[in-house]
């Protein structure tokens, strides 16, 4: 025979602190939003774009059929001292990115320094300097990418003796830029602030215990 249970359910505000942790427990565990990356990954496709780098993209399939290309970046955090981020594409010079990269972001001293780092070592090879990175590891991090350096000079001029580290070092610091990003970014949204108020957005409700009701 049915019976009818009654339950009574309250909003975060109304909880106890020790209730109010545990319902922010599971929204971190359970209702996170698995794709909280994405903002990052676009201003980093962006960035990219500036500074020089073409990414290189792979078909996804979506759900409602067809594919999409994504970019190759892929990163893994933020606990482990092998945890990192990464990338595939190929850098040649970008006329400006100083400039524009200073105009992008304004507040960001590691970006500019990259992107001087980049001109600088550029100039000094007629701005004939070419990569390709691509990711050779089943980790992800900057030094799962092998970078190669070539020269295109139409006389066979070779590169100046410190090209090949520079360009190296430089794509390794922006894979690490990216991924202080995405760590900063992560902890941003898994703040009480930030899990407080989308918890509020959306209405959740919770026994007094704060366990999720529903």
């Amino acid at each position: 025979m049915p019976e009818i249970i009654e339950t009574t359910v309250y909003r975060l505000d109304e909880l106890d602190n020790a209730a109010k942790d545990r319902a922010r427990a599971w929204y971190r565990q359970a209702d996170f939003d698995h794709d909280w990356f994405e903002f990052v990954y676009d201003d980093f496709e962006r960035v990219c774009a500036i500074i020089g780098v073409e990414l290189k993209t792979s078909p996804v399939r979506l759900y409602g059929g067809g594919t999409r290309q994504k970019p190759c970046i892929w990163f893994s955090g933020f606990w482990s001292q092998g945890d990192g981020a990464c990338f595939e594409g190929r850098y040649g010079h970008a006329t400006g990115a100083p400039g524009t990269i200073r105009g992008h972001a304004p507040k960001d001293d590691e970006l500019h320094r990259i992107a001087d780092v980049l001109q600088a070592i550029q100039k000094r090879n007629f701005y004939q300097l070419h990569a390709t990175v691509a990711h050779r590891d089943r980790y992800h991090h900057e030094y799962s990418m092998a970078i190669s350096v070539e020269r295109d000079s139409p006389t066979w001029q070779d590169m100046t003796a410190d090209a090949e580290e520079t360009i190296i070092e430089a794509l390794r610091d922006l894979a690490r830029w990216l991924y202080r990003e995405l760590d900063r970014e992560y902890d941003y949204l898994t703040s009480d602030e930030a899990v407080d108020e989308a918890i509020t957005d959306n209405a959740y409700t919770f026994t007094d215990t704060g366990r999720r009701f529903g």
